[in-house]
C-alpha cells in the first residue's frame, strides 16, 4: 500500500512541474563556438530524458557483454541445483515408502549433482540399511564424523546400527560421544542413562541424570522418581557390607518417592536392626497409606524384634486401621491371626474375600487355616486344589514377566523403573466360580483303612444284598492263574454259596497283604462254595435267583454227620464257628468239574472237556429239583492235582478245591 501511494505521489509531483513549466514558456539559447541553438523549456527537458535513457542502455549493454561468462556459468549450477534437490526430494519420498532400491537410486544421483549435501549422504546411508548392506550403512556414517557439521548425524546413525548387531559396548562409546558434544541431545542423555544403569553404575547413572534434567530433557517429578530408583539400587547393594550409608541412602530415596515400596522395606529394616523402632514405624507408615504392599505389611509386623505373635496381631491390626477397607491389610490380618493361632480372627478376614473375588494367596491362607485348627486334609486339599484355578495375585511385572523381588531395571528392555505392581494378565478361560457355603461345610476326610485283626467271634451270616453282581460264565486257563488286584475301597458283605456233596479238590488261593472283613452266608447243604472278599459293584437290577442254591431257611446242619454231604456241611459249620475262612466246598457235580470264582461270576465248567458248560440255569435247577444222583461216597473222587494245590486238608480226607481270582 506503501509503494502504491509513492507511485501515485512521485506521478502527481512530476505532473505538477509539468503544469507548472507549461505556464510559464520560455526559450533556452545555446551559443559555443559560433553555434547558436535556441529550443523551448519543453523540448529541452524532453531531449534531456531520452539522451539518459540511451546512455543506459549502452552502458547495461557493456554491462552484460562483460559479466556474460560468470552468468552462464551461474546458470548451468543453478540447474544441476535444482536437478539435485529435486532427486533428493524424490529419494527421502521413496525412503518413506519403503523403496530401498529406488531411494538409492535418487541418492546417487542427489550425491552427484549435491556433492557437498549432508541430505544426500543421510539418503544414501539409510537407503543402505533399509536395504539391509550394513557395511555400506556403516561407512557412510563413518564418512559423516569427518565433517563437524554432520558429525552428531554420524553418531546417531552408528549408534542404531551398533544396537541393531547387538553390539552394546560400542553402542554406549557412541551415545557418550553424542552427549559430550551436545548434551541436549535427547536420544544421547538418555541411552548413556540406560546403559549405565543397566551396567550397575548407579553413582555415574545419577550424575548423568542431573545433567538431563539440568538440559531439561526430563521433568522434575520424573527426576524425583528416577532418582529415588537409584538411590534405592544403591542402597540394596550397600545393604549388608555398608549398613549406614545404605540407611542414609534409603531414606533419601524414601524423602523423594514416599510411594516407593522397596524403598521405604530397606528403610525400615535398616533401621530395624539399628533399633530405631520408632522411625522405621514411621517410615513404613507413610508408604502403607500412599501404597499397601504385603513386604510393607511383614516389615512392619516384624520391626520390634522378638514379639511375640500377639503382639504382631495387633500391631498389624493398627497399620490396617490407617488404609481401611484394603485387601492387603485383610490379608496380612489373616496371616498374623493364622501364625498367632486366632481362628476365628482369620476367619473374619477372609470370609469377605472368598465372597468377592478370591486370588490364590487368599485360598493358601484358608488352606493353612484349616490345616492349623482341624487338621482336615480334605479341607485342604479342597482349598488348594481352588489356589490352582484361583486368579493370580499382583506381582511385580515389566515387559511381560513377572518377578518375586523388585529390581531398577527390566532385564528385557534395561528401562529404568520398569517394574510395577499389578496383577498380571488372566489365562484365557472360563472364571472362576463364586464360592459357595458348601466347601465351608466340606466333611472330614475319611480314616485310611486298617487291618482288621483276626476274631474267633463266629461270622454273622447275612442275607446277600439286593444289588450284587452278576454271574457269568468264564473259562479258566489250564495253568495259570490270574492275580486279583485289590483296590482301597470299603469292603461290603459276599455271600458265601454252597454246592452239594459231590466235590472235587480245591486249592485256596494265597491270601493279599492286607486281608479285608468277609462276611460269609451259608446255604443249603447241596451248595457250598468258597469265600470271597470283592469290590462291590456300581448298584443295578437285583438279580434272579440261581437255581441250585438253597434259601437262608434251608440251612439246617445234621447233628450227626451220616452221608458226604453232611460231613461237608458238618465241617463248614465248624471253620464259620473258630473264624477261620473255608480251605474246601464240596460240589453236587460230576467228579471232573471244577468251579471258578471271579469277583463278577460264578459258573461250573468241566475239567475233563473245557468247552462244555455244566453250569447253565437249567442245568442247575434240573439238580435243584433232584434230578441229580449224588454219588455215595466223596473219597472215591480222584482228580488231577493243579499246579497250585497244596494237597489233602490234613484235618479230615475232603479234597480241596483251587479258588482263582482273575
Amino acid at each position: 500500500m506503501v509503494r502504491v501511494l509513492s507511485f501515485f505521489a512521485v506521478v502527481f509531483v512530476v505532473a505538477m512541474g509539468f503544469a507548472w513549466l507549461a505556464d510559464r514558456p520560455g526559450i533556452v539559447a545555446i551559443d559555443w563556438q559560433g553555434y547558436r541553438i535556441e529550443m523551448g523549456l519543453m523540448t529541452l527537458l524532453i531531449a534531456l530524458g531520452v539522451f539518459m535513457l540511451v546512455i543506459g542502455f549502452i552502458w547495461s549493454l557493456f554491462k552484460a557483454v562483460l559479466h556474460t561468462p560468470g552468468s552462464v556459468s551461474r546458470f548451468f549450477k543453478r540447474r544441476r541445483r535444482e536437478r539435485g534437490f529435486s532427486a533428493l526430494s524424490h529419494g527421502l519420498i521413496a525412503l518413506g515408502a519403503g523403496d530401498a532400491r529406488a531411494a538409492g537410486k535418487f541418492g546417487n544421483e542427489a550425491q552427484k549433482l549435491l556433492r557437498s549435501e549432508p541430505a544426500a549422504k543421510l539418503l544414501l546411508a539409510q537407503s543402505a540399511q533399509m536395504a539391509g548392506r550394513r557395511e555400506e550403512a556403516r561407512a557412510h556414517f563413518e564418512a559423516m564424523l569427518a565433517d563437524e557439521e554432520t558429525r552428531l548425524l554420524g553418531l546417531h546413525g552408528l549408534f542404531v546400527e551398533a544396537e541393531r548387531q547387538k553390539e552394546p559396548l560400542a553402542a554406549r562409546h557412541y551415545a557418550e560421544e553424542a552427549h559430550k558434544l551436545s548434551p541436549g541431545l535427547s536420544w544421547a542423555g538418555k541411552a548413556v542413562l540406560a546403559y549405565q544403569a543397566a551396567a550397575h553404575d548407579w553413582e555415574q547413572a545419577i550424575v548423568t541424570l542431573e545433567r538431563n534434567a539440568h538440559a531439561k530433557l526430563i521433568d522434575k517429578p520424573t527426576l524425583r522418581r528416577q532418582k529415588a530408583v537409584l538411590l534405592t539400587a544403591r542402597a540394596m547393594e550397600l545393604e549388608d557390607h555398608e549398613p549406614d550409608r545404605a540407611r542414609q541412602i534409603a531414606l533419601e530415596a524414601h524423602g523423594l518417592a514416599p510411594d516407593l515400596v522397596p524403598a521405604a522395606v530397606i528403610a525400615g529394616r535398616l533401621l530395624t536392626r539399628r533399633g530405631d523402632v520408632r522411625k522405621a514405624s514411621k517410615v513404613l507408615e507413610a508408604t502403607w497409606k500412599k501404597f499397601p504392599h504385603p513386604d510393607i505389611a511383614e516389615a512392619y509386623a516384624h520391626v520390634r524384634p522378638g514379639d511375640s505373635a500377639r503382639d504382631r496381631l495387633k500391631r498389624v491390626s493398627a497399620l490396617n486401621d490407617m488404609r481401611g477397607h484394603h485387601v492387603e491389610g485383610s490379608l496380612a490380618i489373616a496371616r498374623a491371626a493364622i501364625q498367632a493361632r486366632d481362628w476365628a480372627k482369620a476367619r473374619d478376614q477372609l470370609h469377605p474375600l472368598l465372597r468377592s473375588q478370591p486370588t490364590q494367596r487368599v485360598f493358601l491362607l484358608m488352606a493353612d487355616l484349616e490345616e492349623g485348627e482341624h487338621g482336615d486334609r480334605g479341607r485342604v486339599r479342597e482349598w488348594l486344589s481352588r489356589a490352582v484355578r484361583a486368579p493370580r495375585d499382583p506381582a511385580w511385572t515389566a515387559d511381560g514377566i513377572m518377578v518375586d523381588a523388585w529390581a531398577p531395571v527390566s532385564p528385557i528392555t534395561g528401562k529404568l523403573d520398569a517394574f510395577e505392581w499389578k496383577a498380571p494378565m488372566e489365562r484365557l478361560g472360563a472364571p472362576e466360580a463364586s464360592l459357595g457355603e458348601d466347601l465351608l461345610e466340606l466333611p472330614a476326610e475319611w480314616p485310611a483303612p486298617e487291618d482288621m485283626p483276626a476274631s474267633n467271634t463266629p461270622v454273622e451270616t447275612m442275607k446277600p444284598e439286593p444289588a450284587a453282581p452278576k454271574a457269568s460264565a468264564v473259562r479258566p486257563e489250564p495253568k495259570v492263574a490270574a492275580k486279583a488286584e485289590p483296590k482301597p475301597v470299603r469292603p461290603e458283605p459276599v455271600a458265601l454259596e454252597a454246592v452239594a456233596p459231590k466235590v472235587a479238590p480245591v486249592v485256596a488261593a494265597a491270601p493279599e497283604k492286607k486281608p479285608e472283613p468277609v462276611e460269609v452266608k451259608v446255604e443249603t447243604p447241596k451248595a457250598i462254595g468258597p469265600s470271597v472278599t470283592e469290590k462291590p459293584a456300581a448298584p443295578e437290577a437285583a438279580p434272579k435267583p440261581v437255581a441250585g442254591f438253597a434259601s437262608e431257611a434251608e440251612v439246617a446242619p445234621a447233628d450227626t454227620p451220616k452221608t458226604p454231604a453232611d460231613r461237608v456241611k458238618a465241617r463248614v459249620a465248624q471253620r464259620l464257628a473258630s473264624g477261620k475262612s473255608m480251605p474246601h466246598a464240596a460240589a453236587s457235580m460230576e467228579a471232573d468239574q471244577t468251579v471258578t470264582i471271579k469277583p463278577e461270576t460264578i459258573s461250573t465248567t468241566s475239567a475233563t472237556d473245557p468247552g462244555k458248560d455244566v453250569g447253565s440255569p437249567a442245568e442247575m435247577e434240573r439238580m435243584q429239583r433232584g434230578e441229580a444222583e449224588v454219588l455215595e461216597t466223596v473219597g472215591d473222587i480222584a482228580m488231577p492235582r493243579p499246579p497250585d494245590d497244596p494237597g489233602v486238608d490234613a484235618e479230615g480226607d475232603i479234597p480241596r478245591r483251587s479258588r482263582k481270582f482273575f
